[in-house]
């Protein structure tokens, strides 16, 4: 196979202003909801770059856990490589990237961790397995093999068999507070429809930026 026979048109859809929601997170919703529909793998699967403090990018795919009004949730390790980017720099990119239905949301803003009642709540949802995981992983830590990690799962399920499994300190979640966030769909001829929101002090002002 050669990179030519990769090529392809893109003719599912168009984006125009007038089908715009009056903000960016009702926008979102909706491609959500459309993402679903198609049932997508993971929808809510997107990619979060950060940068550490020697100026180097880096990126990873997490899960978008929570949206409302004031930005997109994620949980993780405080202590991990991202934790620890994000502690130094809190300025944040994230993309959606719904390639079946030839759109991309692109997110760009600051993260502030969430508050521990909120982490609390969320971790108490999840499966117990993934709440002693939460405890095993020091994540990005360079460990000696699996098996380091099957002993600790074992100890932990012994020491906290019938009894419920704490929120560990080092792990919560984070919100990114957007300041723009672009709506991309693929369009023929690779003349794309960007239209991005871009936050000001009243509200959301609305671009439609060249493909």
């Amino acid at each position: 196979m050669t990179l030519a026979d990769l090529r392809k048109e893109y003719s599912l859809a168009g984006l125009v202003e007038k089908d715009l929601a009056r903000d960016p997170f009702r926008q979102f919703e909706k491609w959500f909801q459309e993402a679903e529909a198609a049932k997508l793998t993971e929808p809510n699967a997107m990619t979060l770059a950060t940068v550490g403090k020697d100026g180097r990018p880096s990126a990873r795919t997490v899960l978008l856990k929570g949206l409302d009004g004031r930005g997109f949730t994620f949980f993780s390790n405080y202590e991990s490589r991202k934790g620890r980017e994000l502690e130094l720099n809190p300025h944040v990119s994230l993309v959606f990237p719904w390639i079946a239905l030839e759109r991309q949301v692109l997110v760009e803003g600051t993260v502030t961790k969430i508050s521990r009642e909120e982490s609390d709540a969320y971790f108490h949802s999840r499966p117990r397995a993934s709440q002693l995981g939460a405890w095993v992983s020091q994540q990005s830590a360079i460990i000696s093999g699996r098996s380091v990690l099957e002993e600790s799962m074992k100890a932990l399920e012994k020491k906290y068999a019938g009894a419920e499994v704490p929120l560990p300190p080092h792990w919560g979640g984070w919100r990114v507070a957007p300041e723009t966030v672009e709506f991309w769909q693929g369009r023929r001829s690779r003349l794309h429809d960007r239209l991005r929101y871009r936050r000001h002090q009243d509200g959301w002002t609305v671009e439609r930026l060249a493909p």
